[in-house]
């Protein structure tokens, strides 16, 4: 198997982990707002199509669910690429992770977001709400992705297998 592939091999299956992670706590978190999975994977789905997505049934919940592992798996390369270009990023996973995490939801909430066909909510975001995600994507995101990628890069028995030239 070529460095490329277990590179990529490492990005789905972190990325998948992630994910799942994210989505659990999500579905969890939203249970106690009386928020169904089936509504968050059309919210999610709404970034690309709109409010129509809340009309399309099955369609709009599965893209919800492709679009939300999609975006778990473009975290995991981007802290998968930038540990094999700064090796400190392995040696202090936890502290990286954490930060990994506050970047995410930054980028997502401040950046991605507002770029999206998401309808506006019908109420403010409350401080709750910030915290929850916070903490979500500092410990379902950002620690795991930083952990398992350093897991799977000591676990490597060639430090060659890994080269940020991989990834150009």
């Amino acid at each position: 198997m070529t460095r490329a592939v277990r590179s990529l091999w490492m990005i789905f299956w972190i990325g998948l982990v992630a994910g799942t992670l994210d989505i659990t706590e999500n579905i969890v978190f939203n249970a106690f707002r009386k928020i169904t999975p089936w509504r968050i994977f059309q919210y999610i789905a709404s970034g690309l199509i709109g409010r129509q997505s809340f009309q399309m049934g099955w369609t709009s919940v599965g893209l919800g669910v492709a679009i939300h592992y999609a975006i778990a798996l473009a975290w995991t390369a981007i802290f998968l690429v930038a540990a094999t270009k700064f090796a400190g990023l392995t040696r202090r996973p936890i502290f990286w992770g954490a930060i990994h995490g506050v970047i995410v939801y930054l980028v997502m909430n401040f950046l991605v977001l507002p770029m999206t066909a998401i309808p506006p909510r019908p109420a403010a975001i409350t401080l709750v709400n910030r915290i929850n995600a916070v903490l979500a994507l500092i410990f379902c995101i950002g620690l795991p992705i930083a952990l398992l990628v350093r897991k799977a890069i000591s676990n490597q028995r060639d430090t060659s297998l890994l080269k940020p030239s991989d990834f150009n």
